[in-house]
Parts: structure tokens; C-alpha cells; sequence
């Protein structure tokens, strides 16, 4: 069993200052894995804070730091919809950053639709299949130099949903999913052991609806219970969170 650090939470004053913080952090991290092995994976996350952090990048005077042409972009998750549909997480991503930065378009590697697949399922497989063809030789993943999740109020993380038969699904690296409880009913979406292949994991979380999810994730509920807590980057975890998402966090003493 992998010895994880024990998660780091970093408090903001409000969500303004989250979203530039954090956006300003990310750009430093990508430039930072790009000196240190070339290219960088990272893993986008839908929701309304992971396209805010993609436009506090982007408001940044740091933006020019990242080579754009030499980062390769995943999504933890994907509602299963036709490409550009706007409650897609990329058509969000896109059009909150993605679409003004010079990216390797052969690096945006986007979920299916079902004008793509034949089915959920099939769009899935085809996403582990390209996992597969990026990883490094003798992996069937790559490694991710970050991976950003959002959080929901139930403690959902990616598609993975509170007392979900996905929670428990360890041979797939990705799974179709046609029933979640959370409309769309079909998703796509990461398993945990692919969301335990990033150097860093980070947590984006704002808003008081959203303190009891984070209180249960941090003090260790049970997966069954609180998705949210079991996902760990293999060096770091970062909780990056506004101080009315953390209101319900015990200070140390």
C-alpha cells in the first residue's frame, strides 16, 4: 500500500482570491513539470471551479510561463453528450481557456461523444485505449503531473457517486457509467486507481454547501460515503479550498 502524505489544506479568504491563487499555481506547477521532464499531463475537471481555475490562469501575468505545445490535456470525467454541447466539461474548459492557448490539438485528448462511439461503454474503452497508447512503455497509464478534482456537496468526485457500484471498480482504468445520480445519467469517467496516478492531486473547492463534503472527505469517512476523501497524489494533496467551503474544518490546534 502506498504511504500518502497526509493532505494538505490551504484556506482562502474568498472565492476571488481562490480562483486567482489557484489558477496563478497551476501555471507555476505545469512550467515547473515541463522543466523537469519535457511534456506534462495534466487532468482537467468539469464544474464550475474547474473552469474558474482555467480562467484565473488565464488572467494571470504568468501565463507565458507554460509551453502550451507541449501539454498533454485528459478529463477525470466527461458527460457522455456530442462534442461542443455546453454542459460538456471540455466545452466548458474551452471556452473558460482552452480555446485562446496554442495547444497540440493531437494533445487534447477529449472523451467521445455519441456521435463518436456506439455507446458509453464503447466511448470508455476507447478513452483507456488512448491512456494506453500515452503512457511510457511496460504502463498502461501515464503519469499525471496534476490532476484537478472538484467536489460536490454529496462528496462526489469525478463520476464516482456515494454508495455507487463504481467506487469498487479496480480492472478498468476507465468506466461507462448509465445510471448515476446525477443527471446526465450517462458519464464517462476515471476509476480511482487511474486517479491515483498523479504527482499531484489537487482539490478545488468553494462555497458553504460544499463544508460537509469537505469535513467528511478530510477526517477520513468511508469511501462508500465520501468519494472525495480517497483519491491522494503520490507526493502531494492539496485542498484548495474558500474559507465558507472550510467553515466546518476543525482549526488545528
Amino acid at each position: 500500500m502506498t504511504a500518502y502524505q497526509r493532505p494538505i489544506l490551504l484556506v482562502h479568504r474568498d472565492r476571488e482570491l481562490l480562483i486567482a491563487a489557484s489558477g496563478a499555481r497551476l501555471l507555476l506547477a505545469l512550467s515547473e513539470a515541463q522543466s523537469r521532464s519535457g511534456t506534462a499531463h495534466l487532468v482537467l475537471t468539469g464544474g464550475s471551479m474547474g473552469s474558474a481555475i482555467l480562467a484565473g490562469a488565464g488572467a494571470s501575468g504568468l501565463l507565458g510561463l507554460v509551453d502550451w505545445s507541449r501539454l498533454h490535456l485528459w478529463w477525470g470525467d466527461e458527460r457522455y453528450l456530442p462534442a461542443g454541447h455546453p454542459d460538456r466539461n471540455d466545452t466548458q474548459n474551452r471556452a473558460a481557456l482552452l480555446d485562446t492557448l496554442p495547444l497540440d490539438p493531437t494533445h487534447v485528448h477529449a472523451v467521445a461523444g455519441p456521435e463518436l462511439s456506439t455507446s458509453v461503454h464503447d466511448s470508455a474503452q476507447q478513452y483507456a485505449g488512448q491512456l494506453a497508447a500515452a503512457a511510457t512503455p511496460g504502463q498502461s497509464l501515464p503519469d499525471f503531473d496534476i490532476l484537478l478534482l472538484g467536489v460536490g456537496p454529496d462528496a462526489h468526485v469525478a463520476s464516482l457517486f456515494p454508495g455507487h457500484p463504481s467506487l469498487s471498480v479496480t480492472e478498468r482504468a476507465v468506466m461507462g457509467i448509465s445510471d448515476s445520480p446525477k443527471p446526465p445519467s450517462e458519464r464517462v469517467t476515471m476509476t480511482f486507481p487511474t486517479l491515483a496516478r498523479a504527482t499531484q492531486t489537487w482539490f478545488l473547492v468553494s462555497g458553504a454547501d460544499k463544508a460537509d463534503a469537505v469535513k467528511r472527505s478530510l477526517a477520513g469517512a468511508p469511501t462508500n460515503q465520501a468519494p472525495a476523501g480517497t483519491p491522494h497524489g503520490r507526493q502531494r494533496t492539496l485542498w484548495l479550498v474558500d474559507a465558507a467551503a472550510a467553515g466546518q474544518v476543525a482549526a488545528p490546534a
